[in-house]
This record gives C-alpha cells, sequence and structure tokens, in this order.
C-alpha cells in the first residue's frame, strides 16, 4: 500500500492507543486470535499489519520463547510499537512483498487491516510463501453477512477515495483455498462496532504440506 493509506494510517496511529478504541475493537479480536493459537507455542511468528504492538505484547506474554516479528508499513504505528515493546523484530514492509524467506514462519497473524490490502490474492500468495508447511494463518476482518452489502461498501469506500473491500466469508474461504490453504475454521467476533451486519470474522487456515 502505498500514498493516502500510508499517510491515513500514520494519523491513525496517534489516536488507535485510545483506551476505548482498542477494548471495544481491537481486544476482543486478539483474544480470539490468541485462543485460536492455543497452547503450543508456534516457533516463529509474523504479525502483518501490526499497528502499535498491542498484540504483539501479548503474544509475548503468552509465547515468551517464540521469535516475534510485527510488521508494518506505517512508519508512525511501527514508531508507537518500538516505543510500546523492545523484544520484538519492527519491519517496515509491504504485505503484498514481504521481505522473509519462504517458509521462515510457522504462524501468521493479521487482524482488522486485510480488507485495507489493494491486492489481496498478492497478500494471501505472500502468507502462503512465507509460512512453512502445515504453518497457519489466522486473519480477522469485517465479512459483511451477504454479498449486496460487501459489493456496496467496496463501491462507497472507492467514491470516498479510500478503498478497501470485505469479502463475505464464502468469498474470502475461496481467496484462502485458491491461496494454497486449507481453510480450518471461520468464527465471529463478538465487537463493536457493526456487529450485526459487518462482523469481525476470524479465519484460521493452514497451509498445505
Amino acid at each position: 500500500m502505498r500514498g493516502p493509506h500510508r499517510q491515513l494510517f500514520d494519523i491513525w496511529s496517534l489516536f488507535y492507543d485510545i483506551p476505548v478504541v482498542q477494548r471495544a475493537t481491537y481486544r476482543p479480536v486478539h483474544d480470539a486470535v490468541l485462543q485460536a493459537l492455543g497452547r503450543r507455542a508456534p516457533r516463529a511468528l509474523l504479525d502483518v499489519a501490526c499497528g502499535t504492538g498491542h498484540l504483539e505484547a501479548r503474544l509475548r506474554t503468552t509465547f515468551p520463547r517464540t521469535e516475534i516479528v510485527g510488521c508494518d508499513f506505517s512508519a508512525g504505528m511501527l514508531q508507537q510499537a518500538a516505543r510500546r515493546l523492545g523484544r520484538v523484530a519492527w519491519v517496515r514492509a509491504d504485505a503484498a512483498r514481504l521481505p522473509f524467506v519462504a517458509g521462515s514462519f510457522d504462524a501468521l497473524t493479521c487482524t482488522e487491516a486485510f480488507h485495507w490490502f489493494p491486492d489481496q490474492e498478492a497478500a494471501l500468495a505472500e502468507f502462503h510463501r512465507v509460512l512453512a508447511p502445515g504453518g497457519r494463518a489466522l486473519i480477522a476482518l469485517v465479512n459483511p453477512r451477504f454479498a449486496l452489502l460487501s459489493d456496496a461498501t467496496a463501491r462507497g469506500s472507492r467514491l470516498l477515495g479510500e478503498p478497501f473491500y470485505w469479502p463475505t466469508t464464502r468469498r474470502f474461504r475461496r481467496a484462502l483455498e485458491s491461496a494454497g490453504f486449507r481453510t480450518l475454521t471461520q468464527r465471529s467476533v463478538g465487537r463493536l462496532p457493526g456487529a450485526v451486519l459487518f462482523p469481525a470474522v476470524l479465519s484460521v487456515a493452514q497451509k498445505r504440506r
């Protein structure tokens, strides 16, 4: 992502850590990710679009021996993240061109950001590439209940000059499987706003061996 998106998130990084925003929007999704990861510590985990590092702080506590890398394209987000937590490798990069060797990670997370990626197919291909065989991708984003809503929000965002795409769960499952993943679960996460028509859904997919 480039241009307006980068500027938008550099500005958003100044407000991202407001407690009410974190509690209402992001923390429930992070809870779901940690629950889905379970008790078995990943050897190495990549968090794509890591924001200001809230999830990394919790991952570091839960999995103290895991090699954790936080990746974001926004310098503002990464500056906040580095101030929050020093024991993580912070990398500035585009999700569609990840600067990591193939098979580097056995877990990958991406929460509330995937819809902003202008080339979602390329991002999923990169997620697949950097994961080791059998590695899991845990991706949380809004999945509208109806295709009509998915298409309408995409058109509206383009008209406003900040395009994004929220796929339905069915469309996202097809995209994951086209990228070489096996979809394990897709479950809604209770959080605000938009929990009824625009629920956040955590999709867990595994790279085929």
